[in-house]
C-alpha cells in the first residue's frame, strides 16, 4: 500500500537506474504493495481484531500502542522533567502517557556514546541523478535533533543528540559505504532515506548498527534484523482498503477497470500485486497496460480505454507522468468515473502542472496531510524551519520526523539498559506506531505494510478529504 514503499528492484552494486526512474521512484515511494499479512476480511492486520471500514485505530489509542497520544513527542514541551538519577550526570525524561521513562542507573558508553552526547547519523540520497531526491528525511531528522535538543535539557540519561549526515548518492555501494562509517562512529542510524537502501543492509546488521529509517523499500534491507523504517515494507502487499472503498461507493465503474503503470523499476511488480488484489476484492478489468517512461505521448492508451468502454481509471507512476495522463484524458474527451492514483501525486506540482486536467482525481494515502493540523505534524513543520529556513515539509519528513520520535522514545525507555543490542531488539515490539497522529498505524517490528488509508481528491486545484478523514482498515491480502 501506501508505504513509502518505492517500487524499485532490490539494488545490488551501483545504481544503474536514469533519472527519470530514480525520480519515479522517488514518486512511487508511498505506497504500493509491501507487508506481510495476507488477511482479506475486515481484520486489523497487527491485532488480529476485526476493524470496521471508516475507523482510525491511531485516535483512540493513547500511550498503548503509540505512546505519545495525538502530539506528545518524548518528554513532551510540556511534561515535568524528572526520571531516576544517572550517575553519568542528568536524568531521564518522562515520555508521554502510558510510557515509563527506564531509570539510568548503570548507563554504560559505547560506541558512539560519551558522557556527553549519543551520536546518530543519517545517510540519505542527497546527489545523483535527482538532486536532493530524499534531502527532506534528513533535514526532518536534523529538525527532530534541535527539536528535542533544545525542549529536553536533561536528553537522554543526561546526554544529547550529535546528528552525523551522510549522502548516500542514489547508489547501493554509496549506501554500502555511509553504512561502513556509521558502524564505526555513531550509536544508531535515524531517519536514512535511500532508492538503493540494499548496499548497506548486511553490513548494517553485522555491525549490530540499530537503523531506524524512513522508510524500507528494498528486500534486502528488510531482511536486516537490526533495521526498521517508520514506514514498513513486505512483500507483494496491498491495502483491501482501497478496493473496498472504491467496490462500495463505485461498484459499476470498479467491473469496468484499467490499469495503468509507468514500465519503471519495480512499478509493474507492484501493478501486477495490486491488481491482483483489487480483483479478489470484487474489482473488474479490462485493460492492463505498462508505460515506458520515455513515451510521449499517451493518447493512445487512453483511446484505447474509451473503446473498451473502462469506467474506472487507476495509474502508478511519478506526478510527471500522472499529469501526462490526465492531459490525455482530458484531450481525447473521455470521462471515466473514477481516476484513481497513488501518493505520488501528493505533491503541489501535481496541481500546478495538471491545472484543470487534474481536477477530480482521487489519491490514497496513509499520513495526515500537509494541509491540515496536528500537533506532532505542526511541530515537524515549525522545527524544519529552524534547520532548513524555506524548506517545504513532505510526507517523506513526516515519516523521518516519526522515526527520529520512535529512536529517542525507546532509547528513554530503556534507560541504563540501553546499548545498539537492546535498542534494535526494542523497536520488534513496536506495533501500530502513528508517530503521535502523523500517520496511519504502522506494524514497524512486524516489518509488515500498512493496510489503513484515507482518500483526498482534488477540488477547487486543492487537495480535499474524501468523505470521512479518518483511516479505512480493512486488513490486507497479498496479490499474487
Amino acid at each position: 500500500m501506501v508505504v513509502l514503499a518505492l517500487a524499485i528492484p532490490a539494488a545490488c552494486g551501483g545504481s544503474q537506474r536514469t533519472p527519470e526512474e530514480v525520480k519515479a521512484a522517488n514518486d512511487k515511494l508511498n505506497g504500493s504493495i509491501n507487508g506481510g499479512n495476507s488477511n482479506g476480511n475486515g481484520v486489523d492486520p497487527v491485532t488480529g481484531d476485526p476493524v470496521d471500514p471508516g475507523t482510525d485505530p491511531g485516535t483512540n489509542d493513547p500511550g498503548t500502542t503509540d505512546p505519545g497520544g495525538t502530539g506528545n513527542t518524548p518528554g513532551g514541551t510540556g511534561n515535568t522533567p524528572g526520571g531516576t538519577g544517572n550517575p553519568g550526570g542528568g536524568g531521564n525524561q518522562p515520555i508521554a502517557p502510558g510510557v515509563k521513562a527506564g531509570s539510568c542507573d548503570g548507563f554504560k558508553n559505547g560506541q558512539g556514546i560519551s558522557d556527553s552526547t549519543i551520536k546518530i547519523g543519517n545517510s540519505s540520497d542527497i546527489s545523483g541523478p535527482v538532486p536532493g531526491l530524499f534531502e527532506a528525511a534528513q533535514q526532518a531528522t536534523k529538525a527532530y535533533v534541535k527539536y528535542f535538543n533544545t525542549t529536553q535539557p536533561n536528553g537522554i540519561c543526561g546526554r544529547k543528540l550529535e546528528l552525523t549526515n551522510l549522502d548516500s548518492r542514489t547508489d547501493a555501494g554509496a549506501d554500502q559505504a555511509s553504512y561502513q562509517k556509521l558502524c564505526e562512529s555513531v550509536f544508531a542510524a535515524v531517519g536514512s532515506m535511500s532508492a538503493f537502501d540494499s548496499g548497506g543492509a548486511q553490513t548494517a546488521e553485522n555491525c549490530g548498527l540499530p537503523d531506524m529509517r524512513t522508510a524500507v523499500v528494498t528486500a534486502t534491507r528488510n531482511s536486516c534484523k537490526t533495521c526498521f523504517g517508520a514506514q514498513p515494507t513486505g512483500p507483494y502487499e496491498f491495502s483491501n482498503a482501497v478496493p473496498d472503498f472504491i467496490v462500495k461507493n463505485y461498484k459499476a465503474a470498479s467491473q469496468k477497470a484499467a490499469f495503468l503503470y509507468l514500465n519503471a523499476g519495480a512499478a509493474a511488480e507492484n501493478a501486477k500485486a495490486q491488481q491482483k488484489v483489487e480483483e479478489k476484492r470484487g474489482m473488474k478489468f479490462l485493460y492492463t497496460q505498462g508505460i515506458d517512461v520515455a513515451t510521449a505521448s499517451y493518447a493512445p492508451y487512453v483511446q484505447k480505454m474509451k473503446s473498451l468502454g473502462v469506467e474506472y481509471v487507476q495509474f502508478i507512476g511519478a506526478y510527471q507522468q500522472s499529469v501526462t495522463l490526465a492531459k490525455a484524458i482530458q484531450a481525447g474527451g473521455f470521462k471515466p468515473q473514477v481516476r484513481l492514483y497513488d501518493p505520488s501525486v501528493y505533491d503541489v506540482n501535481f496541481l500546478k502542472t495538471g491545472g484543470s486536467a487534474v481536477e477530480g482525481v482521487f489519491m490514497f494515502i496513509n499520513f495526515t496531510p500537509l494541509e491540515e493540523s496536528q500537533p506532532e505534524l505542526n511541530l515537524y513543520k515549525q522545527w524544519l524551519q529552524q534547520v532548513a529556513p524555506g524548506a517545504n515539509p513532505t510526507f517523506f519528513g513526516e515519516f523521518a520526523w516519526s522515526a527520529a520520535k520512535l529512536f529517542v522514545q525507546n532509547s528513554i525507555a530503556l534507560g541504563g539498559k540501553l546499548n545498539r543490542s537492546t535498542l534494535a531488539k526494542s523497536f520488534t515490539s513496536v506495533h501500530k506506531w502513528t508517530g503521535g497522529g502523523m500517520h496511519g498505524p504502522m506494524d514497524v517490528g512486524g516489518k509488515h505494510s500498512p493496510s489503513c488509508v484515507r482518500f483526498l481528491q482534488v477540488k477547487g486545484g486543492k487537495f480535499v478529504p474524501l468523505g470521512s478523514t479518518k483511516y479505512m482498515c480493512n486488513g490486507s491480502s497479498v496479490g499474487r
